[in-house]
């Protein structure tokens, strides 16, 4: 069999045809676009927004050899006819690439601003009177529609990433700068209306305070459309139907049935989910990765590290163990713009670390949790390292000597460890007490669910709650923690068996063991434990 050309970091469309790279073909999307004028679409960083933006792009350029074969093809003569005008129109489109910049420079946004407006005052034209970005736009907008006599298509890619890479508290100032400029350009597109056509703009999120979203009254967020749901990312049935020789190599590969091979990826790279009634959906980059490479690794992760983030949920004490299908936010606060600086939820969930469970109607509310095991174990992973002051790789190779113990039963081995591993852990920036206990709380959290062990945090009951739980195979770990000043281990094992937190695993069948620990408050450590079998 010939090796078919898969498009890993392919974004252009025109080269994607041209030069006969597989295509999952989107382009009935185009036509439910048509029907409107001015949108937004918020998806995470390489989920196929760029390429869909150049496929509007040849499209509008009226670059129909591009389309054959595929819906629009067909499509494309009916909607012309239906509004009595000439297929494959053309319109000017000004195309303003916003991702192909670092912008930790102060001067990184001004330059790319001046680079594509120089390029559209090449064909168009300027006037000595337009000295800002803005008027520079707007001018550029009106001369085009002139000259060409058909009204212009705006496309932007990523117009909100001067803003994502300045939220650190550090580049604040760079972070108000970067708006204030990005405020004044989009304004240009409120301001030349009669002169457009069409409008797309890509991103992450929605910023509030520009005025793309305050000043375009007519802008449609088809981020949670479920008719928008499968536009980027790659569905079930599109996997199933357009990759089906690479699907059966890789079950070679892995010497699994092509079924088995689907439910492998599925686990590990589905679940993104982006609209109410919407189905879930891969992410293509990854998909790509694994058929080009025939391994299940953690290829998207890996392009991007959200170390601020996980530092944020950190210094806010946020639940760790909610961050696991069960993180509820109301409806308005996914669809309206707002700041991110403070909401780590917000961003994660904006940049595919989180994504929508479910949904309750009655009550507008969204349940989040991580997407798939790629995101839940790198990203759990993260947070131990920011937790872990010293080397990464030894905190991982620690993990990996604490999960021997703890299987073999060897729980003084395994909580001598973990006061080691705690002496290694970066302390917080306050003497708050419950901040400390957090710390180690969710150090403990971390430790057991990256070993793939059924383990949760403050586990409710009726009486009470049980600060970690810990489900093996043969046995139950019931740990209550105390800190020194509140009480010993065995104040710890009596309110175990007080508030009677093993009574709803007494039917399991497995050996349940209380476990009291204590922690120093003047070592910051674990001072003392003792366990009981109840």
């Amino acid at each position: 069999m010939t090796e078919r050309k898969l498009p890993i970091g392919v974004q252009s469309f025109q080269s994607l045809r041209e030069s006969g790279y597989l295509y999952v073909d989107k382009t009935q999307y185009i036509e439910q676009l048509l029907r409107g004028k001015v949108y937004f679409l918020s998806r995470p960083r390489r989920f196929g927004k760029s390429l869909f933006l150049s496929t509007l792009a040849a499209y509008f350029r009226g670059e129909k050899e591009l389309f054959n074969g595929l819906y629009l093809a067909q499509a494309e003569e009916e909607l012309a006819r239906q509004s009595k005008r000439e297929a494959w129109q053309k319109h000017p489109v000004l195309y303003i690439d916003l991702n192909a910049e670092v912008y930790s420079d102060e001067r990184a946004l001004e330059n790319i601003l001046n680079v594509h407006l120089t390029q559209f005052e090449k064909l168009y034209g300027t006037e000595p009177t337009e000295t800002t970005y803005p008027s520079r736009f707007a001018g550029i907008m009106r001369r085009a529609c002139e000259k060409t006599g058909q009204r212009v298509v705006v496309l932007v890619d990523e117009y909100d990433k001067p803003l994502l890479q300045t939220l650190d508290a550090e580049q604040q100032a760079l972070h108000e700068k970067n708006r204030n400029i990005l405020a004044g350009f989009y304004s240009a597109i409120k301001s030349c209306d009669q002169y457009i056509q069409f409008v797309f703009l890509t991103g992450v999120t929605k910023f509030s305070k520009l005025s793309v979203f305050s000043g375009l009254n007519n802008l449609n967020d088809i981020s949670l459309d479920d008719a928008y749901a499968g536009i980027c990312g790659i569905t079930d049935a599109e996997l199933r139907s357009t990759f089906t020789p690479e699907l059966q190599a890789l079950g070679a590969k892995l010497s699994l049935s092509t079924e088995a091979t689907l439910a492998q990826l599925k686990k590990k790279y589905d679940g993104y989910r982006f609209a109410i009634e919407g189905e879930n959906v891969y992410n293509p980059f990854n998909l790509l990765k694994v058929f080009q490479k025939l391994s299940l690794g953690y290829y998207w992760f890996a392009t991007g590290t959200p170390t601020f983030l996980a530092k944020k949920l950190q210094e806010l004490r946020y639940p760790l163990p909610d961050l696991d299908n069960n993180v509820r936010v109301k409806r308005i606060e996914l669809e309206n713009p707002h700041e991110l600086v403070d909401d780590p939820i917000q961003i994660l969930y904006q940049a595919g670390y989180l994504t929508i469970k479910t949904y309750e109607n009655d009550r507008e509310r969204f349940t989040l949790g991580f997407p798939n095991d790629e995101v839940r174990y790198c990203f759990l992973e993260l947070l131990l390292k920011v937790l872990y002051a010293q080397s990464a790789l030894r905190a991982l190779a620690e993990l990996d000597l604490l999960e021997d113990e703890i299987r073999d039963g060897n729980l003084d081995a395994f909580m001598t460890r973990m006061q080691s591993f705690i002496a290694g852990m970066s302390y917080p920036t306050t003497d708050e007490l419950n901040l400390i206990e957090w710390n180690y709380q969710m150090v403990f959290y971390l430790v057991f669910r990256l070993m793939g062990q059924h383990v949760h945090t403050e586990v409710h009951n009726i009486v009470g709650r049980a600060d970690c739980v810990v489900e093996l195979k043969d046995t139950i770990y019931l740990f209550e923690f105390k800190l020194w000043s509140s009480g010993s281990p065995e104040d710890a094992l009596a309110q175990i068996e007080e508030k009677g937190y093993a009574v709803p695993y007494q039917s399991s069948g497995k050996k349940l063991i209380a476990v009291g620990a204590s922690f120093d408050e003047a070592k910051r450590n674990i001072g003392a434990w003792k366990a009981k079998e109840l």
